[in-house]
């Protein structure tokens, strides 16, 4: 009895999921091809992208050269806080904008030490939004972005036409992640996957429900709304920064997110211990430090993800079935995603099916974030431990 039980909890899981999750799977919400929409603003606000940059060296040149080569028709400035790199990430990002003779349009800020209760990221970003409301002509929309994300040309223009057209405090995309090494391609594809289930972009979109999410790599925000909801003092001390930003900015307006082709992550994660790193550092942030949340997640993970594999490989009759046919759901749940990851074809059947064990994978990497908060490593980024902070 109790395994028919847990096989009807499975099998419903998967089949609320599926047709009432907003379509999560589906991953349908998209932006545009980039290209200037049909009926463009009558006037193009102006934008100030805010960079915050602690030892990227590496990617920020090409982030800085996508920004200024966008085809925006409005007033367009770029601002680089650099947030006590120890590297050459100021000399290349001015190089750069040099190489491109736009060095007038970059503004590169040195940023001041971390006051107490903030994270490194949001304290960065909040001096790059001070200077920038303090300019004669402030801007009407920030464009918060990261230094290890290139832009197509057209990318700026269409999330501006958007915000625009809709009247959107916060229009986010969630910019598409590096997907060439095998941990990448074993791993990346499924955070996406998970992201949007914890956040159905539909839901987001809505203005009628709660649910708000943004993701960090582009977010164009309205300036004056930030403002009113408290600036980015508000949620200092949030280590998801995207997401409390989002939740911050749906209370003053509707917003949006969606997936892009437009704009891409140059950050590598070669190995499983990256991607673990990457993981650890927000996962016990995201279930706010509770040990009871925690071990309800892993419950819940086990039986969604690992409970269908075993009822399909060790049951009988309808225990089997419903762990069969739940295996089934979730791999092809699973497939519009790795599409958009250009895994198709029999290789992606093969990826749908494995979903389980990435997903214990990730349930370890949650363990791992708990672990690394209770040894006082927790949100390490770039040398500082941000979790909990006060």
């Amino acid at each position: 009895m109790a395994q028919l039980i847990i096989a009807a909890t499975v099998l419903a899981a998967w089949l609320y999921l599926i047709a009432a999750r907003g379509g999560f799977w589906r991953a349908a919400e998209r932006d545009d091809d980039g290209a200037l929409p049909a009926a463009p603003p009558p006037q193009w606000p102006p934008v100030t992208a805010v960079v915050p940059a602690r030892d990227e060296a590496e990617t920020v040149g090409e982030t800085i050269a996508s920004l200024l080569q966008q085809d925006y028709r409005g007033p367009f400035n770029v601002i680089l806080v650099d947030d006590q790199s120890r590297d050459a990430t100021t000399r290349v990002a001015r190089g750069a904008a040099a190489a491109l003779g736009a060095g007038d349009r970059l503004n590169v800020i040195s940023g001041r030490p971390l006051p107490a209760g903030w994270t490194g990221k949001l304290w960065a970003q909040s001096q790059g939004v001070e200077s920038a409301a303090q300019a004669p002509n402030p801007p009407e929309y920030l464009l918060l972005t990261d230094a290890d994300i290139v832009f197509a040309p057209g990318a700026l223009s269409s999330v501006v036409a958007r915000a625009e057209r809709q009247g959107l405090v916060l229009n986010s995309l969630m910019v598409k992640l590096r997907c060439r090494s095998f941990a990448e391609r074993l791993f990346v594809p499924a955070f996406v996957f998970f992201f949007q289930m914890l956040y159905p972009f539909a839901w987001v979109n809505d203005p009628r429900r709660a649910t708000a999410g943004a993701a960090g790599g582009c977010m164009l925000v309205k300036r004056e709304a930030l403002q009113a909801a408290g600036g980015l003092a508000s949620i200092r001390g949030a280590l998801i920064d995207d997401c409390a930003l989002a939740n911050l900015l749906k209370t003053r307006g509707p917003i949006a997110l969606a997936l892009t082709d437009n704009a891409h992550s140059l950050r590598a994660y070669p190995s499983i211990g990256d991607i673990r790193r990457m993981v650890a550092r927000t996962a016990y942030a995201q279930l706010g430090y509770s040990p009871l949340l925690l071990a309800g997640t892993v419950l819940g993970l086990a039986l969604t993800y690992l409970m269908p594999v075993a009822l399909a490989l060790f049951a009988d009759g309808f225990a089997q079935f419903a762990g069969l046919f739940a295996w089934a759901l979730m791999a092809c749940a699973f497939r519009p995603i790795l599409r958009f990851y250009d895994m198709s074809g029999l290789r992606s059947w093969l990826w749908a099916a494995a979903l389980p064990a990435i997903a214990a994978m990730y349930m370890a990497f949650t363990l791992d974030s708990a672990y690394q908060h209770a040894r006082g490593r927790g949100g390490m980024w770039k040398g500082r431990a941000q979790a909990n902070i006060s």
